[in-house]
């Protein structure tokens, strides 16, 4: 049978909770909201949403701002300003923790002024010198959100010739101050299968949008179509990313006259900086007489590469059993590379052309266990890093040093400065921050954090979370919430390191791919039976939270391994793997799952998908199910679906939440972010905790 003679679709009664803003769909999600509100209200949720807020709200709070040029820019949220204030400050006054803040907008005003609820969405500055910005607002909190553009000296919107652009998922990237490449759906733009953009544009000052030829064109079946400018040494490199699905893709760089493709492999990942190209592969790309490993980064002048010429291409950095390249920074004259090891994080700086390095101390010791990454830097400018530590005991700090160190540099002379800390959120006296290894079902061992008392009197709850895919890494971080929540009461919090993400480079990715999705959840498993074998917990004590990715992984616990946990909290999550590639963006995810209209494929995916796994008169732990209305990225639809079709054919406890607001973040300020996590932790004490 081929592709197109699809599989025939299973019988869903519960269809009609995916029309999103429907009345009936709205009615029923607005109704369980209610129930589940009630159910799980009380005096202690409300103390510990009052907790949160405060915390969330701290006029004392770590900022982390972003640079640009000699100013520093962050959105300062607040009681009296849930959405913000965006706002700036003199770099050199910030470094020295004397910052004097100029609002630029308030986002609450605009919002009562125009009768919208914007949320504030970033900005993308034009080129030192122009005063220009494009402002993007989101009436909702979802990922599409309308362009404006901003006069960073008048402190007033633009309203002559001005870029702007109605909501949609935009990609926009200045080229100078009266041109733009724009990556839309609008004005004639096209979409993809995806819901992204399908082509590239330049669009110049005063002219129609409509009117600018493309650039690049993909096509439905791509994801979608991304634009990015390198401003590296004064001069404008526009880069169209054309992404073929969620790992294969193809960069062409455009003169302003016809687009050049860099000729690397489609599966790696391609950064122009200037002059030079870095290429980090995801498997083993041959060039000559060497075969470099997938997670190496090479590096090399970016002319040869669009020749399709890579013998220039050097190692900067090459990966080990251990140790695996999370990501890497350009600032104006240093390559910054942030290694794993163990999956913990260390800095290196090199010089791009010599690839001389040297390690940067963060002076952090080894009391805890600590990640770090840039946090702010200007490759236009100098070699000035701001990076941002934390550990699950360390609050987040921000620390600045000079990324341009050369080896033998003296110690003291390079040594980082403490630019800001946050402050603790919770008590961590006689708590204890580790890390483990659990045996999955095919004998691969499974590291995982564990967070917890270091004196132990008898099985303790636990909460478990992960997520395992998309490559992406879960490293050590501040529990600012789950600290006060959960730990602060003497118990335990565990983050599991499966595969499918990135902890150990491409290959711990790989491994868990399609129709190898299952070792995902293995791992998860192992990790939570280890746990029990430890002694540290008993299975019915244990509950786990997953997001998003995390919670497909979760709603995987919750029907594949219900022996396993006592309770699963599930959120924005995929969970109808048989529709998610028509439902929001999800057609840009079948690289990672697979495609449940190919038949074939369709025997594995539904192998994961938990709206497909209940089964009538099974045991199923409680679970708590959350997602939002205006979700535009996996929608609230799957955990609607999910949650009615556990209630209706099972005898399990079954919650569900759905704000109306916040997007895929599923909150959108302090007080909706503090009540969602203050309304999980009353459902946790409800179930595993028990009041222990």
């Amino acid at each position: 049978m081929s592709a197109a003679e699809t599989a025939p679709e299973p019988a869903d009664p519960f269809l009609w909770l995916e029309d999103v803003d429907g009345p009936a769909a709205r009615a029923w999600a607005a109704d369980r909201t209610a129930e589940t509100e009630r159910t799980l209200a009380g005096p202690d949720r409300d103390a510990l949403e009052d907790r949160l807020t405060g915390i969330l709200q701290d006029p004392d709070r770590l900022v982390v701002p972003s640079r640009h040029g000699d100013l520093v820019y962050d959105l300062w949220r607040d009681a009296d300003n849930p959405r913000g204030l965006w706002r700036r400050s003199a770099l050199a006054a910030f470094r020295d923790g004397a910052p004097k803040w100029e609002t630029l907008l308030d986002v609450d005003a605009l919002g009562r002024d125009e009768g919208t609820s914007w949320a504030f969405a970033g900005a993308t500055h034009a080129p030192t010198g122009s005063g220009r910005a494009l402002v993007r607002l989101s009436p909702d909190g979802g990922d599409a959100a309308v362009v404006r553009e901003f006069d960073l000296e008048t402190l007033r919107f633009v309203d002559d010739r001005p870029f702007t652009l109605a909501a949609d998922k935009h990609r926009v990237a200045w080229i100078d101050v009266d041109t733009l490449l724009v990556a839309t759906a609008l004005h004639g733009g096209g979409v993809t299968d995806s819901g992204y953009p399908i082509s590239a544009r330049a669009w110049r000052r005063g002219e129609s949008l409509d009117d600018a030829p493309p650039i690049v064109m993909g096509v439905a079946g791509d994801v979608g179509v991304f634009a990015h400018v390198d401003h590296t040494g004064g001069s404008a490199t526009p880069v169209v990313i054309v992404a073929h699905d969620f790992f294969h893709s193809e960069a062409w760089i455009w003169d302003g006259h016809e687009p050049r493709l860099l000729a690397v492999p489609q599966d790696a990942h391609a950064d122009v900086h200037g002059d030079l190209v870095a290429v980090r592969t995801t498997t083993p790309w041959r060039i000559g007489g060497t075969t470099h490993p997938a997670g190496t980064l090479l590096v090399g002048p970016v002319d040869t590469v669009t020749t399709g010429d890579a013998s220039e291409l050097r190692v900067a950095f090459a990966p080990t059993s251990t140790s695996v390249l999370e990501t890497w920074s350009w600032t104006r004259n240093r390559l910054v590379l942030t290694i794993l090891d163990r999956v913990r994080s260390r800095l290196a700086s090199l010089d791009p052309h010599t690839f001389a390095a040297v390690d940067l101390d963060l002076g952090l010791g080894d009391a805890d266990l600590f990640s770090a990454n840039v946090a702010a830097l200007d490759p236009d400018e100098d070699d000035e890093l701001w990076v941002l530590a934390r550990g699950f005991l360390t609050p987040p700090t921000l620390l600045v040093l000079d990324a341009a160190v050369h080896p033998g540099t003296d110690a003291a002379a390079s040594a980082p400065r403490i630019v800001d800390r946050s402050h603790a959120t919770f008590d961590t006296d006689g708590l204890v921050a580790e890390q483990h290894w659990a045996t999955s079902a095919d004998g691969t061992r499974i590291p995982y954090f564990e967070v917890g008392p270091r004196e132990r009197d008898g099985v303790l709850p636990v909460l478990m979370s992960g997520y395992g895919g998309f490559e992406h890494a879960l490293t050590p971080e501040y529990p600012t919430i789950v600290g006060p929540a959960w730990l602060e009461q003497g118990r335990v919090f565990v983050v599991a390191n499966i595969r499918g993400g990135g902890e150990f480079g491409p290959q711990w990715h790989l491994a868990a791919l399609r129709e190898h999705r299952h070792r995902a959840y293995e791992d998860f498993a192992a990790v939570a039976r280890d746990l029990v074998a430890r002694g540290v917990s008993t299975a019915d004590r244990i509950a786990c939270h997953g997001r998003s990715n995390g919670g497909l992984l979760v709603g995987n616990m919750l029907t594949q391994y219900p022996d396993d946990f006592g309770a699963v909290v599930c959120g924005v999550p995929l969970l109808d793997m048989r529709r998610y590639t028509r439902l929001s963006a999800g057609a840009s995810w079948i690289a990672e799952y697979g495609d449940p209209d190919d038949p074939a494929q369709w025997e594995y995916v539904k192998t994961f998908s938990p709206y497909h796994l209940i089964e009538p008169g099974r045991r199923y732990p409680a679970s708590l199910i959350y997602a939002a209305a205006s979700d535009d990225r996996v929608g609230p639809v799957q955990a609607r679906k999910m949650a009615a079709r556990m209630a209706d054919e099972t005898d399990a406890e079954v919650h569900y939440l759905e704000p109306v607001e916040g997007g895929h973040a599923g909150a959108i300020d302090a007080r909706t972010t503090a009540a969602l996590h203050a309304t999980i932790h009353a459902f946790l004490e409800r179930t595993v905790a028990r009041g222990a």
